[in-house]
């Protein structure tokens, strides 16, 4: 256009030119050039109808199948676009306008000072190794370092920073029990003690109590996205999604836990969200005996860990 553009202005100088060496006035110049104008205005409108009709022709040798499609595909692609993002945002809206005002205003408290919070699971998995850790003892840690997204988060070992991913490693065993969320239409969910791979089983961290003990069992499992939500026995993969929803767990729900043929009942007392880096939540108290879930929030990423607390039921 820029192009054009200068052309007419050369030509419309050379015309000045030619009208000053003819003598014209400039009132017959103008005349004339108003009229090459109107000639180049109705040529471009004819030009432009023909190509229309040239265009329409065209689109009506086309199947009406194609033309109709060519009008709603678009609106479809957009349409599943748009369902999709919602999809997305939708889990995360949930949780910070639903779920997170019904959490509990009080953190979990670390036993210990804060400064040496990260020093309590080293001593936990020294207890399970060689059985004569003292309580309060410290050991080496790195610092809270927050996990990496890009990181696969059905592999355990990823949620830890330091020695705890060893420790994961070394102490897995064969030693199984079973949990049960009736609520959640979740039913014989394997527990493995220590081991890697939330994708087979929900995870219990070693070190921390059994079922029914003083303490309590830390249990570890996967989320997704909760449309992608699957507990069901039949489904292959629904470890991948079987900690979806414990966060929409209420006050007084039934979670039950089997070992060697005895049931635990527990029921929850309390939920809340900790940091990625806040370990402290695989901390025993002795004093009484109680059941942790942990989970990412909000749902299919890894921002934060929701944490979900019960209490055993006396028989």
């Amino acid at each position: 256009m820029k192009q054009i553009n200068q052309i007419s202005s050369a030509k419309l100088v050379d015309l000045y030119r030619q009208a000053l060496k003819k003598n014209l006035s400039l009132n017959k110049l103008e005349k004339k050039i108003s009229k090459k104008l109107d000639k180049v205005s109705v040529s471009q409108k004819v030009e432009q109808k023909e190509e229309r009709e040239r265009v329409s022709k065209i689109r009506h040798r086309l199947p009406k199948t194609i033309r109709y499609g060519a009008l709603v595909l678009p609106m479809v692609f957009i349409g599943v676009g748009l369902f999709l993002l919602g999809n997305a945002i939708a889990p995360l809206a949930q949780y910070y306008f639903s779920s997170l005002p019904n959490l509990s205003e009080n953190q979990l408290k670390a036993p210990i000072p804060k400064e040496d919070v990260l020093d309590v699971t080293p001593l936990v998995i020294s207890q399970v190794e060689h059985g004569s850790a003292v309580l309060g003892s410290k050991s080496k840690t790195t610092g809270p370092v927050i996990l990496d997204t890009e990181l696969d988060y059905t592999n355990l070992t990823n949620w830890f920073n330091d020695g705890r991913s060893d420790a994961l490693r070394k102490i897995q065993n064969n030693t199984m029990y079973v949990l049960s969320i009736p609520e959640l239409e979740i039913e014989d969910a394997h527990v493995q003690i220590g081991g890697m791979n939330l994708d087979e089983s929900l995870i219990a961290y070693p070190g921390t109590a059994f079922p029914g003990e003083l303490g309590s069992p830390v249990i570890f499992g996967h989320s997704v996205l909760r449309q992608f939500y699957n507990p069901s026995e039949k489904n292959p993969r629904r470890y991948n999604s079987i900690f979806s929803y414990i966060m929409t767990l209420e006050k007084g729900a039934e979670i039950f836990l089997t070992q060697d043929g005895a049931k635990y009942k527990y029921r929850v007392t309390d939920k809340t969200d900790v940091k990625p880096e806040d370990t402290y939540i695989l901390a025993q108290q002795y004093d009484d005996r109680k059941l942790k879930l942990v989970t990412c929030v909000p749902e299919g990423t890894y921002l934060r860990r929701g944490v979900v607390t019960a209490e055993l039921v006396n028989n």
